[in-house]
């Protein structure tokens, strides 16, 4: 009978949850189970420079993304023949936003594994975990197997495409409607820049006659003035009740 140290005991239990974890998820025991481990690696968390490079889970975060962007442009284009270049990248960009992607990524419970120092440093944390896990999954099965499993065990089970299509999400144009009812002056202004190259998020106040009714974080400045809009027109409701 071999007896483990207390230190080996934590690590192999730890890495049966995330083996357990993967399997009830995505429907599989991954090989290469670091790679997932990295995934779930925020980088508040980084530990042990390679070459100056921090390990950390923003490699796998970014091709996980550009994976997850091409399957959807992919699944959209086949579901709806008929539709124009507009109109598939509007449904694509709601499917992979920030926000939808965070709530995804909490409704399957990633966020229970991610390893970070702080997991109000990033309010994207969840959400990009969930992208680094897409990377992980295709260095270590390939990419028709995650086409697959974003397929079959994401859009399918978590997904509704036809109440996201049929959702309007126009934020800004809703506000910007509304201001000019009420005869208000309504401005967006990005207010800082975070982070550089495919890391860069932009923080962007909106204001109602020189008022901040909210701020949006996003990738690109107008996602990030839809974020801003709906916290406002939250805000402007919870004040007329």
């Amino acid at each position: 009978m071999i007896l483990l140290s207390p230190l080996l005991k934590k690590i192999f239990s730890k890495e049966k949850k995330l083996y357990e974890f993967i399997k009830n998820v995505f429907g599989y025991y991954p090989k290469n189970i670091l790679l997932y481990n990295l995934a779930l690696c925020h980088k508040s968390a980084s530990h042990q420079e390679i070459n100056g490079i921090k390990i950390n889970n923003e490699r796998l975060e970014y091709l996980g993304d550009a994976i997850l962007s091409a399957v959807i442009a992919d699944y959209l284009f086949k579901k709806f023949p008929n539709k124009d270049e507009g109109f598939l990248t509007d449904m694509r960009s709601r499917i992979v936003s920030r926000v939808s992607l965070n709530k995804l990524s909490e409704k399957l419970g990633i966020n229970k594994f991610i390893k970070s120092s702080n997991s109000n440093l990033c309010r994207s944390i969840n959400g990009d975990a969930l992208e680094a896990l897409i990377g992980a999954i295709y260095l270590d099965k390939g990419f028709n197997f995650t086409k697959k499993i974003i397929v079959n065990r994401i859009i399918k089970y978590h997904i509704d495409i036809d109440e996201i299509e049929s959702k309007d999400i126009n934020f800004k144009s809703r506000l910007i409607e509304w201001a000019q009812h009420e005869k208000k002056q309504i401005e967006f202004i990005v207010v800082n820049e975070i982070g550089t190259g495919y890391n860069k998020h932009y923080i962007v106040d909106v204001l109602i006659d020189t008022v901040n009714f909210g701020n949006g974080r996003d990738y690109s400045i107008k996602k990030a003035e839809q974020n801003a809009a709906e916290k406002a027109l939250i805000k402007i409701t919870t004040l007329k009740m």
